[in-house]
């Protein structure tokens, strides 16, 4: 018999989707995932289906909780805030020591067997949807003239979630806070030269 639903089912989750951005989606295991949440299988099952299903919800849970630093960056009010927000935000983000090394939505199904190939499916689609959030974000500072005409801002878009995607290598790798900031500040250095030909054309 399962456990009875009465544990939190908000902590089982927070604990399944450490347990993804640490280990990744193929080498998390069932022994992995029920005794970070507490758990036995019976009711992970009951609760929340599958790995594949713990996987999905994890994701969104990780884009509600943690990638929230986005969604502000976003809806600041100039592209030059906008940026900073991102990149900054990205590096402060990665820096945090109690959380896993790197995103997981870079390592969390990256390269996957067969069988995982659904996954590494929708975190592609997951990345695509955060670029063309960007990419509308891009648009609309490019019709106000915040952005120069001759730069795309699919490409730019893309641009930045290179350098996003660039910081959580780098913080997989063992880069300091001071580190990522130094490459972040490098990198607002280099979209400065960009976004100074909006002001001279």
């Amino acid at each position: 018999m399962g456990r009875p639903r009465g544990f939190d089912e908000d902590a089982a989750l927070e604990a399944a989707m450490r347990v993804f951005w640490e280990k990744s989606y193929e080498g998390a295991t069932m022994a992995d995932l029920t005794e970070a949440m507490g758990i036995n299988r019976s009711s992970m099952y009951a609760a929340f289906g599958d790995k594949e299903s713990i996987f999905h919800r994890a994701i969104e849970r990780y884009q509600e909780g943690p990638m929230t630093y986005i969604r502000q960056a976003l809806a600041r009010p100039s592209l030059r805030e906008v940026v900073a927000g991102l990149i900054q935000g990205t590096a402060e983000f990665l820096s945090i020591r109690s959380n896993p090394p790197g995103c997981l939505l870079i390592q969390g199904a990256l390269a996957c067997g067969t069988n995982a190939e659904p996954v590494k499916q929708a975190m592609i689609d997951w990345r695509k949807s955060g670029e063309a959030v960007m990419r509308k974000r891009l648009q609309q500072a490019q019709s106000v003239g915040e952005l120069p005409r001759e730069i795309q801002p699919a490409d730019f878009a893309r641009y930045l979630s290179s350098v996003m995607a660039g910081l959580g290598i780098q913080a997989a790798n063992g880069a300091t806070r001071a580190e990522l900031r130094g490459v972040a500040a490098i990198a607002l250095r280099s979209i400065e030269t960009v976004l100074s030909g909006a002001r001279s054309s």
